[in-house]
């Protein structure tokens, strides 16, 4: 078939509008929250991805020990990592790192600058951002800094590579104790390589941490927000749920580096700073509050994931040591933590952990659904008998929620086997099952849901992605959500992973979303992701489309609308008959959008038209290709 030649839509001319499905035809409901993301900090997704922060290393608790060279070459990371001492045109000034009196105790250190002179321009610190900072001519910005000093001039500046000055602002830091200021400044040129600039003005002292800088515009236009390009292309994908913040980075890298969530929420020079897994440095200014906001924002339910009591088995650091478990001893604390999160989301303002989420901001509850213990973790009977713990003592306070345990991180194995044992012992509500496999294992394993035990525990299938990021790789995956869509009642949520990537920082591919400091850059699989979700179902039928396995038909109860999926895998076109005449108030009027390209394509997007449909439909489909048929309800 020739690429450019339209697809052909044949619609007989019969008008049928039975009341009835007529015989062979089923419907049955399907999950409401089938189609979601899951986020974790990994190729730079949240400090220097989408947490809106400009400054890298802002608070100068960055350590060689952040860093592990066999997993990120760049083994040179300190606590002046981004940052320069600049004391040009005859200043004169010394520079220290102390840890005396910090602002707070989990934010340990800071910078001492004495001057001598200032010279002409002033002398202090420059940083340079995440490769580099990206401002746009006629937007504000938002500084902030905590500053120690009896009285000292400062300048704030944004500068290009050339060090010309594109905005500033002055104040004077006084008091003698740790204070934030705040300024802001409007630039007067675009440039992709800035750096920003804290001068002191005169001679004397001055300690300094926290260096802050936002772009005004962020998503929602929140403080301490989203950078807008990307928030707005991750909520375009319309996810009913956000799983986060990992992933391999919930358990961490030994029971020390395990994601304690406490440590992420309050005053952000407060936060207790740590390094990840994935072997560099979280400023935590992303936290768990920001998740739920943000979540909130997108309108997608929260599915936070905690570690089961023992941590990542593939820890890199750890090597040879395995999965660590907390102790026993310790595990009441961190059941309470555990139980202190759900009241941090849903306690109402008189209960100690909800009075702290309203202190935040948000007094009403986020109305948290899901909770996720454990992630790919190595079934052992360490693992069992803390995960048992904590599933019982959430159950018995907060029967309503549903807990999510694990099944390993393959699609089969000891560690699925034993993972699925531990579920059905326990009855827990759902199990998340994780698998990256090449494309033709997607369309191989079409039907591998068809089978599942619909009165067990329901399957949640939180990372999933076919080796690359080309048409076929696409296409292969949309091939398997048919059948998720095919297999609802039993696959009640579905998230591709991982979700973001800043070029330049890629640990792990494929991803869903690339970006860099100016642009964003989402894979042809994203374009699979939203179609889905988009035009997802509230019940699905069967027996409606013939002449392919990989096709689905699903009702959306809000709008009445009908919508076809029909996936193509192969190298040439075929069609498909669908039998609409079940029907009873299906319009004329149908959305038609087509995702299609050569196999190895790394570049697509979706085209869409407005076509006519009724009776009995037939469709030939492009080779490489998914196309969605949305059927408007009669009006």
């Amino acid at each position: 078939m020739n690429k450019n030649k339209r697809p052909i839509l044949l619609i007989s001319l019969a008008l049928y509008t039975l009341c009835l499905p007529a015989q062979g035809i089923e419907r049955k409901a399907i999950s409401s929250d089938l189609f979601g993301i899951f986020f974790e900090d990994l190729n730079y997704s949240a400090d220097g991805g989408l947490y809106a922060e400009m400054v890298q290393n802002r608070s100068f608790e960055y350590s060689p020990s952040d860093v592990d060279f066999k997993v990120n070459k760049n083994n040179s990371w300190h606590n002046l990592t981004a940052w320069d001492f600049k004391k040009d045109n005859n200043a004169l000034a010394r520079l220290s790192i102390e840890t005396a009196s910090p602002i707070h105790p989990n934010n340990r250190h800071y910078i001492a600058i004495e001057v001598s002179s200032p010279g002409r321009d002033g002398c202090g610190l420059v940083n340079h951002g995440y490769d580099g900072i990206n401002v746009c001519k006629g937007e504000t910005y938002d500084f902030s800094a905590f500053l120690r000093t009896q009285e000292m001039p400062v300048k704030i500046r944004i500068t290009d590579k050339d060090n010309k000055i594109l905005g500033e602002t002055t104040f004077t830091a006084n008091g003698g104790q740790w204070k934030k200021y705040e300024a802001t400044i409007t630039v007067n040129d675009s440039c992709d390589n800035a750096a920003l600039q804290v001068l002191l003005m005169k001679k004397g002292k001055a300690d300094v941490d926290m260096v802050s800088l936002f772009p005004q515009k962020t998503f929602k236009n929140r403080k301490n927000g989203m950078r807008r390009d990307l928030a707005e292309t991750i909520a375009a994908l319309k996810p009913a749920f956000m799983r986060f913040p990992g992933g391999c980075l919930a358990h961490g890298d030994g029971v020390a580096n395990i994601y304690r969530w406490k440590n992420t929420i309050g005053p952000l020079e407060q936060r207790k700073e740590d390094y990840n897994i994935w072997s560099y440095h979280q400023t935590m200014g992303l936290g768990y509050y920001e998740y739920l906001v943000f979540c909130e924002d997108i309108g997608a339910k929260p599915l936070p994931v905690l570690a089961a009591g023992v941590s990542c088995q593939n820890s890199a650091r750890k090597k040879g040591t395995g999965q660590e478990a907390i102790p026993m001893e310790e595990m009441d604390a961190y059941v309470q933590d555990v139980l202190d999160l759900i009241e941090y989301c849903n306690g109402n303002t008189t209960t100690k952990w909800g009075a702290k989420r309203a202190e935040a901001g948000h007094p009403a509850p986020f109305n948290l659904e899901y909770i996720g213990i454990g992630n790919e973790d190595k079934i052992t009977p360490e693992f069992e008998q803390r995960f048992k713990m904590i599933y019982e003592a959430v159950h018995n306070k907060y029967p309503n929620i549903k807990v999510i345990g694990t099944a390993g991180w393959n699609s089969e194995g000891e560690d699925w086997e034993k993972g699925w044992k531990v579920a059905k012992d326990l009855d827990i509500q759902l199990i998340d099952e994780h698998y990256y496999k090449q494309p033709q294992w997607f369309v191989d394993n079409n039907k591998r849901y068809d089978s599942y035990d619909r009165k067990g525990p329901k399957v949640y299938i939180g990372e999933y992605a076919s080796r690359g990021n080309t048409i076929f790789n696409a296409i292969a995956e949309a091939a398997y959500l048919t059948a998720v869509e095919r297999n609802g009642d039993v696959v009640a949520l579905a998230s591709y992973a991982p979700l973001l990537s800043l070029n330049g920082h890629t640990q792990w591919k494929p991803d869903l979303i690339y970006y860099d400091k100016k642009q964003i850059y989402p894979s042809i699989n994203y374009y699979v992701q939203q179609l889905f979700s988009v035009n997802h179902g509230d019940y699905y039928w069967s027996g409606i489309i013939s002449g392919a396995e990989t096709v689905s038909c699903v009702e959306d109860c809000k709008t009445g609308d009908i919508i076809l999926k029909l996936v193509n895998t192969t190298d040439t076109s075929n069609t498909v008959t669908a039998d609409l005449r079940s029907f009873k108030r299906l319009g004329k009027k149908a959305t038609l959008t087509v995702l299609k390209g050569e196999r190895d394509e790394v570049k697509a997007l979706p085209e869409t038209t407005q076509t006519k449909v009724s009776g009995i439909l037939t469709y030939e489909m492009p080779k490489y290709s998914l196309t969605v048929i949305r059927i408007h309800n009669k009006k």
